[in-house]
């Protein structure tokens, strides 16, 4: 069945793609949740005339994905986690904590769904981690998990400057 894609589908496609799906995931998924609408002829003739408008929110989400990749790309998070013997941690650090961390530490706001750890980190150390902020725009995070080393951010390195001249 064919489909208008009214938002992004990871892994079908964007805003303004027709593509191929399933009839019963389109009627039980995609249009309950009005994410796509069937691909008539009506819906094609008012997509093209929608082109011009899908291609410049496009455009603006690709700058903003690439803004944010600029703040968080080669950064350090520390993460605080009881680490017990041999590095092993009480629980586990998963997406949400890494999502938590980057916003209070970078101010940047990311989906904790986009953060691409396959399983949750048990040993304490530093990991790096895969953040895909809009489809083929991806940044890599350093996340410290009980590691004594300081995050390295430009807040941090302004701060340093900002005590030595105070202190001239």
């Amino acid at each position: 069945m064919k489909v208008i894609l009214l938002s992004e589908l990871r892994g079908k496609g964007g805003e303004g793609d027709v593509v191929d799906v399933a009839q019963g995931f389109a009627e039980n998924y995609l249009f309950p949740n009005k994410i796509a609408i069937l691909a008539t002829k009506g819906n094609l003739k008012q997509l093209e005339e929608r082109r011009h408008n899908i291609a410049k929110r496009e455009e603006k989400r690709l700058a903003d994905a690439a803004a944010l990749k600029e703040t968080l790309e080669s950064k350090a998070i520390k993460v605080d986690a009881r680490i017990g013997e041999e590095g092993q941690l009480f629980g586990s650090v998963t997406a949400a904590n890494i999502a938590d961390a980057i916003k209070a530490q970078l101010g940047a706001e990311v989906d904790r769904k986009r953060i691409g750890r396959s399983q949750a980190i048990k040993m304490a150390g530093r990991h790096e981690v895969e953040v895909n902020l809009y489809r083929d725009t991806n940044a890599t995070v350093v996340v410290l998990v009980g590691v004594d080393e300081e995050p390295e951010t430009e807040e941090v390195e302004v701060s340093e400057e900002v005590v030595e001249a105070t202190e001239e």
